[in-house]
């Protein structure tokens, strides 16, 4: 079955408008009393833990999170499951309720039906996001998550605090010549047929840049031999329909892109086609980072977040 459009549900307290004046100069801030719903006490020592699965109708939806505070909902990208925001489950937990899903076709979640579109997982992302409690939140994005970020703002704006999108596109269809994109999606179907390790050996190098440290290959190549292949045909179809260009000039919650100078699977010109399509964005550029930049230069790249959305340094 595939999933329902999402209809909101009571909630226990409702979150204020958060929006306050920005500028690509001044960033976003959240305010915590439009947060009470969650105790904003640091909780010392608080890990990263593996929630229990949520039914969201069939599809068994896992994930992990950490910390209390604002929630902050982060979106992986294909080939990637929770495992991959690691380092921000871990640090950024201090300041924000920091939850990281596995998508549908990813992790330890279930595979979704063959028919599975962007929307449905929009609608997912949605009937998730009510069983963990979460009415609006700020919303990161990387790769293909980033593109179904996006679309959930689309679907749901005011369920969106702010965007964060990183190493991402207008969909293919949106960023890439026609060709370009055929060729894209003709080498996923093709490549998802390979065993675990022969497709970790191809893939994972070029998320990186050819300075990364051999500990974080091997952490990618684990999740990498792990992926399903049935879910990563059905994202690598997903980006290669969608195209988000005619969204990008109605998005209007604050918007920061971030990218590694280094990304050669969405180089700089995708960035910069997303900050001047995006009325209200900004774009920062992570150096010796590239395609998976909250791994590669982690520090920077929550410092990112931070800034955008507490306005701390």
């Amino acid at each position: 079955m595939l999933c329902e459009p999402h209809v909101p549900a009571q909630r226990v307290a409702q979150a204020g408008s958060g929006v306050i004046a920005f500028t690509p100069q001044e960033p976003f801030l959240f305010d915590p009393q439009d947060f009470d719903l969650f105790d904003l006490q640091r909780v010392p020592g608080d890990a990263q833990r593996m929630s229990r699965p949520v039914d969201v109708n069939g599809l068994a939806i896992a994930s992990r999170s950490a910390g209390n505070g604002p929630p902050l909902i982060l979106l992986h990208g294909f080939l990637c499951d929770s495992r991959c925001w690691r380092t921000q489950l871990e640090g950024l937990s201090d300041a924000f309720r920091v939850i990281a899903w596995d998508a549908p076709g990813a992790g330890e979640s279930s595979d979704p039906p063959e028919q599975f579109t962007i929307t449905d997982w929009v609608h997912c992302l949605a009937s998730f996001l009510d069983a963990a409690g979460v009415d609006r939140a700020g919303i990161v994005g990387l790769s293909w998550g980033g593109v179904l970020a996006q679309e959930f703002y689309r679907s749901y704006p005011a369920r969106v605090a702010g965007l964060l999108l990183a190493d991402t596109y207008a969909g293919w269809k949106g960023s890439f010549p026609a060709d370009d994109c055929e060729k894209r999606l003709q080498r996923c179907l093709r490549d998802s047929s390979q065993p675990g390790d022969e497709f970790a050996t191809r893939w994972v190098p070029e998320m990186f840049t050819e300075g990364a440290p051999a500990e974080l290959i091997d952490e990618m190549s684990i999740v990498f031999r792990e992926f399903h292949p049935h879910g990563f045909r059905l994202m690598a179809r997903s980006l290669a329909d969608t195209d988000t260009t005619g969204l990008l000039p109605a998005i209007e919650v604050p918007t920061l892109l971030v990218w590694g100078d280094d990304d050669r699977r969405s180089p700089k010109n995708i960035a910069e086609q997303l900050r001047d399509g995006i009325p209200k964005a900004e774009l920062a550029i992570i150096p010796r980072a590239g395609h998976v930049s909250n791994m590669e230069q982690p520090e920077k790249f929550n410092a990112h977040v931070r800034r955008f959305l507490l306005s701390e340094p």
